[in-house]
């Protein structure tokens, strides 16, 4: 088959951080299907060459890459953000494609949920299998955790194509493990759905055990580390944990490492400044991530209590805290896995910061060896299950399940039309 793949935030390793349909096409493309992806160099996350030209074609890694100079934005939050959707979808309009060859198959990613145009336009002049994949619930994110009004014109807008994509599409992907229930509450009927979670790239995780690291010094030898990774702003709901550590100042065997940036870092740093049992570091690469999370004991994250998690968590940082091979506990009230199908951890609720303090001083009181004997338990279980390989692979195989389906359906259909 011939995939096009097409996201404006589809990260390439060459350019900083390599996203999951990246890593995608390029299985699609070792298990022998041509596949091409269409992204664009307006990416928060992802720093691109400056380029006069607007649509720039490369190989990276095998893959065939159409990225296209976009509007830039400087905030995640604005009007700028939006126009740059807009203008990435105007662009891949003017494409030219005559020179590519048509797609079998066209995979169109959020976000922006604005490509779904794009893709039905494929649809209809290929005759292609249109995927619908859906990361980020939009626009339930924005009345859920960004605090937008249901009435507000982006969230209408945004709910019509939502709906469009739903009803149009040929297949809908979640990387949350429940979007099927989304989708039954938006249209009043089931549609072909499909989870294909996030994943890794065994090359891009090296032994972290060999790999240096500029913050050893921070690290105590003789505490147990309760680390975090990430940011440090309202979506994240740290509110509980910070509040925890307050609690548990007096406690001489435990260490709390928190790192990266955030709106709310400098709040917390201030919240915490008499407490000696706390260590703030700033953003690090993703390589030193990892290399950070290695050296942690026990591990945690929280999200908001919103219904965006009735569906199912879909975090990068759950996939790389069970690589880290490290207990996790997670202030989480939403619909349960990976954490609990590994059993490598607990869920708490990010309520009440007693129920968290109580929840970590139950780990830190393990034995060294029972931490390690639980966070193997998820590193084993993810190698197994979520190697982009596999799931290239699972995905494909869903695809043509479909495919075979419709084609079965449009035989019968046609065997009953009477000739003339």
């Amino acid at each position: 088959m011939n995939i096009w793949c097409i996201s404006k935030y589809a990260g390439i390793p060459e350019f900083g951080t390599g996203a999951r349909l990246f890593y995608l096409t390029k299985e699609f493309i070792k298990l022998g299907h041509a596949a091409k992806l269409f992204t664009s160099d307006s990416n928060h996350l992802v720093k691109f060459p400056e380029t006069k030209r607007i649509y720039n074609h490369e190989t990276i890694e095998g893959v065939s890459v159409s990225w296209i100079k976009t509007k830039k934005y400087s905030k995640t939050a604005s009007v700028e953000r939006v126009l740059s959707w807009l203008d990435f979808e105007a662009k891949l309009f003017r494409m030219d494609i005559k020179t590519i060859e048509k797609p079998d198959v066209v995979i169109v990613s959020s976000l922006s949920l604005f490509s779904i145009f794009f893709g039905l336009y494929l649809k209809r002049k290929f005759s292609s299998f249109l995927v619908f994949e859906v990361r980020d619930i939009w626009p339930l994110t924005m009345t859920e955790e960004g605090g937008f009004s249901r009435l507000h014109p982006l969230v209408l807008m945004l709910g019509f194509i939502e709906t469009l994509g739903y009803k149009k599409s040929d297949l809908i992907v979640g990387t949350m493990p429940r979007l099927d229930l989304h989708v039954r509450n938006i249209l009043g009927y089931d549609r072909p759905f499909y989870c294909s979670p996030l994943g890794f790239d065994p090359s891009k995780y090296n032994d972290t055990k060999q790999l240096s690291s500029e913050f050893d010094e921070f690290f105590p030898e003789d505490k147990v580390v309760i680390g975090y990774a990430g940011s440090m702003g309202i979506t994240n709901s740290l509110g509980a944990f910070i509040d925890a550590i307050g609690l548990l100042k007096d406690n001489d065997k435990i260490h709390f490492m928190l790192v990266g940036g955030g709106d709310f870092k400098s709040k917390y740093e201030e919240q915490l400044k008499h407490c000696n049992n706390v260590t703030f570091l700033p953003k690090i690469g993703q390589e030193q991530v990892s290399v950070f999370l290695s050296k942690c004991d026990i591990l945690y994250l929280s999200t908001q209590d919103s219904e965006i998690w009735n569906y199912g968590q879909s975090m990068n940082k759950v996939v790389e805290y069970m690589l880290a091979g490290k207990p996790i506990i997670a202030s989480y009230t939403g619909y349960p896995s990976m954490i609990d199908e590994a059993n490598c951890g607990e869920f708490v609720s990010a309520a009440l910061s007693s129920e968290v303090k109580e929840v970590l001083l139950k780990y830190a009181n393990l034995g060294r060896s029972e931490l390690e004997k639980i966070g193997q338990r998820g590193k084993t279980w993810i190698q197994a299950r979520r190697a982009y390989s596999r799931l290239a692979k699972e995905y494909l195989s869903k695809i043509e399940e479909i495919m075979g389906l419709q084609k079965t359906i449009t035989d019968g259909v046609m065997k009953k039309i009477p000739k003339n």
